[in-house]
C-alpha cells in the first residue's frame, strides 16, 4: 500500500479493525472515524452465525474475562481509551510472547474492545471479526491477537496503536493541519486496504 511519512499506512477503528492502517509521520495511529463497512461487507459475503459454537480454531490466543481484567485493571477508567459502535476500548498490557495480563509497564501494550451485552448487531460483528480477522494476514491490517468467548464477556484484544485516532488528527481544533499529500496517501491506504477484504475467499 501506499505511504506516509515513509512507512506503510496503518488505519483502524474503535468499531471495526476491518480497514488499511495508516502512519502520520512516520507513528502509527488508529482511525475511530472509519466506518464498519467492510467488516459488515465480509458478514455479508460469508454468511451468519447462530452460535459461539462456530468458532473456528485458529492462531488466536483464547484468553480469560479473568485474564483481561488483570490486563485493564479491572476495565479501570484510567485504563479507558475509546467507545465504538459496539464496544468500549481499554488500554491493556499483555507478556509478548505468551500473551498472557501483566502490569501496566511490562510486556507490550493492546487494545482490548469489550462488548456491550445489550448489542446484538455488536455480537454478529464480533463473532465475524474472531472468525475472518484471525485469518487475514497483511502488513496494512490492524491485528487480532485474540478474544474472550465467556457468557458474561465478549471482547477482542488488538494490536496497539500508539499515536490516537486518525480522526482527532484530521478534525481536533488546534492541530496543526495534515499536508494533503499526506491525507491522499491515507486515502489512498485507505482505498488499498479496502480492495484487498473485498477481494478475498475465506473459508
Amino acid at each position: 500500500m501506499g505511504n506516509c511519512g515513509g512507512r506503510s499506512a496503518k488505519c483502524t477503528n474503535f468499531s471495526s479493525p476491518f480497514a488499511s492502517k495508516t502512519s502520520l509521520h512516520g507513528s502509527d495511529t488508529s482511525n475511530s472515524a472509519a466506518s464498519s463497512k467492510a467488516s459488515n461487507t465480509i458478514f455479508s459475503s460469508f454468511g451468519s452465525f447462530k452460535s459461539d459454537a462456530s468458532l473456528p480454531s485458529s492462531s488466536l490466543k483464547l484468553f480469560t474475562l479473568n485474564d483481561l481484567k488483570v490486563a485493564t485493571k479491572n476495565f479501570r477508567s484510567d485504563s479507558y481509551l475509546g467507545e465504538g459502535g459496539f464496544g468500549i476500548v481499554f488500554k491493556g498490557w499483555i507478556d509478548e510472547n505468551s500473551h498472557a495480563p501483566t502490569k501496566p509497564g511490562v510486556g507490550i501494550v493492546v487494545a482490548i474492545k469489550k462488548l456491550k451485552r445489550e448489542s446484538f448487531q455488536g455480537h454478529k460483528e464480533w463473532l465475524a471479526e474472531v472468525t475472518y480477522l484471525g485469518q487475514l494476514h497483511h502488513k496494512n491490517l490492524v491485528k487480532l491477537i485474540g478474544y474472550c468467548s465467556e457468557s458474561d464477556g465478549k471482547l477482542l484484544v488488538y494490536e496497539y496503536m500508539q499515536r490516537g485516532s486518525l480522526e482527532n488528527h484530521l478534525f481536533r481544533r488546534g492541530a496543526q493541519p495534515i499536508p494533503w499529500a499526506t491525507r491522499v496517501n491515507i486515502a489512498i491506504d485507505v482505498a488499498h486496504g479496502l480492495s484487498f477484504l473485498h477481494g478475498l475467499r475465506l473459508k
